[in-house]
This record gives C-alpha cells, structure tokens and sequence, in this order.
C-alpha cells in the first residue's frame, strides 16, 4: 500500500519508518498522505498499544522535499507536477475540539502515545513533527535543526507553539532565529529529547518502552491522560480543574480502575482494557 512509509506492527508497537534514505527521508506530499494514513491504522488496531516514528537510513528526515521547495520557490506548485495519492485516513479524537485539527496538531489528537526515535539528522518540517508528537528518543548522533530562518521562512506547522512550551521562549528564538545544530545531549539538557540510546539499540528501546507501557498502564487511562495533557495547555487552571474532577469521577466508575486494585492486591499483571474507536 505505502510507497514512501514502512508500517509494521511488532506486538505492542505499531512501527511507521519514514523510507526515502537517500534523500534524508524528506517529506513529500505522498508521505505525509500515507504518514497519515498510518497512523490512522495504528490508532484503530486494538492491539497496538503506542506508536514509533523512526527514518530509515542515517536520519530521521530532513524536512521538506527541496526540490518542491524550489519549485514552489520559482512560482509553481508544491506537489512540482506530480500526482498526490490521496489516502483515506482520518487519525485523531475530533472531540478534542478544531484546535487539533490544523494540518499536523492532528497528531497531538491520536489516541495512542506517539514516540519519535530519532535517529540522525531531525530538520525544519521534519523537526516540526517530531515536536507534535508525545515523546522523542533520540540516537547519540541526532542534531536537531529549525532551518526556516536559512529559508526566508517563519516558524511553520506549531514550532512556534509548540517548542516555546518545551524548552521556553529564549531558547526556542535562539534555535529559531540562528538556526544552529542541536546535538543529542543539548536537546535532552533542553527538554527536546527523553531518553539518548546508541544508534544501534535506539528502536529496540523505544520499543522496549512501549512494551512497558502494555505490562502496567491502562490504554484507556493513557488515552485521557494524553488529551488532557494537550488540552490543558489551551485552559485556565480553573476549567482544567473542573474537567479533571469529571474525568477522575468517570474513571473509577470503570472496570479499568478495579481490575488495577484488584491486580495490585493479588500481585500479578492488570488485564486492562483495550482502545476502542467506536
């Protein structure tokens, strides 16, 4: 099905590999269709639990194709000529309001943890990405790169948002305005990355997360807890109190919440459970 994507799904993970290596995985208009699509896929499989974003090759993604950049550029069209496949897919939760559903914030409405294995070089539109989604894993040769301000571009898709609420608003212009590299070990001083892994055992790992995540946390806890997350950053501490207090009285009204006592009390793994898009 996916031409310019690998989509695998290895017991709890659902794997999404960005597969244009020779050209530094830069995105096209096809791969963010099926990017999309993807995760779509991933978010209505019961049994995948959380999803990985990784880049074949010796990078995550460069960010945007140039050469439809320098058709775009010289008064032509983004897609330079070629035929988009459009794709049916609609990923997200719609009820986490419009907010979530302006080009890439869809991403911060999928119902699953979305983790970045960054494995390499992590530009411009690429970067962009990587910051909307949960959590960033990061390679020891990773550098991360806005690159707009080298373009004559403004901060584009949410980094304007997004990176200030990560790393604050001083560090975020720094980054924004020179455009410098950041290594692996700065991002994660900065809060950009959680976890440093050699390059080699970087998808095993973050794998090995998620499987964590399917032995011990509820996916529907995880779900709630992910939208209240996102959508608290946009409320007053007041309604995002209010809210709260509705979704913990909906909580332990769950099985989810006595199957995690009764689990605790006879010591052994919690059956929770699954995700359900109906």
């Amino acid at each position: 099905m996916y031409d310019e994507i690998i989509y695998e799904v290895d017991g709890p993970s659902a794997v999404i590999t960005l597969n244009r290596p020779d050209a530094l995985n830069a995105l096209t208009n096809n791969m963010m269709e099926e990017l999309k699509h993807a995760l779509a896929a991933a978010e209505a499989d019961p049994e995948v639990v959380g999803i990985v974003l990784t880049g074949a090759g010796r990078g995550f993604c460069a960010g945007m194709d140039m050469n439809a950049l320098d058709s775009q550029a010289s008064g032509g069209d983004l897609n330079d000529g070629a035929v988009v496949k459009r794709l049916d897919a609609d990923p997200g939760d719609k009820s986490m309001g419009s907010d979530f559903q302006v080009t890439f914030s869809y991403i911060m409405s999928v119902r699953k943890p979305i983790i970045v294995a960054v494995n390499g070089a992590c530009a411009g539109l690429g970067m962009s990405i990587a910051l909307l989604c949960d959590m960033r894993f990061a390679s020891e040769n990773t550098k991360f790169v806005t690159a707009f301000a080298h373009r004559g571009l403004v901060a584009e898709h949410g980094q304007s948002w997004i990176l200030p609420r990560l790393i604050g608003p001083a560090r975020a212009l720094d980054l924004l305005w020179s455009s410098r590299k950041l290594n692996a070990e700065e991002a994660m001083e900065f809060g950009l990355v959680e976890r440093i892994f050699p390059a080699e055992s970087l998808l095993d790992e973050t794998k090995a997360y998620i499987q964590v995540l399917a032995d011990s946390s509820a996916p529907v806890s995880m779900m709630l807890m992910k939208q209240q997350v996102y959508r608290h950053l946009n409320m007053s501490l007041g309604d995002a109190m209010r809210e709260t207090n509705k979704l913990m009285a909906d909580s332990l009204t769950r099985n989810d919440f006595a199957e995690g006592v009764k689990s605790f009390m006879e010591k052994r793994p919690p059956a929770f459970s699954k995700v359900s898009l109906d």
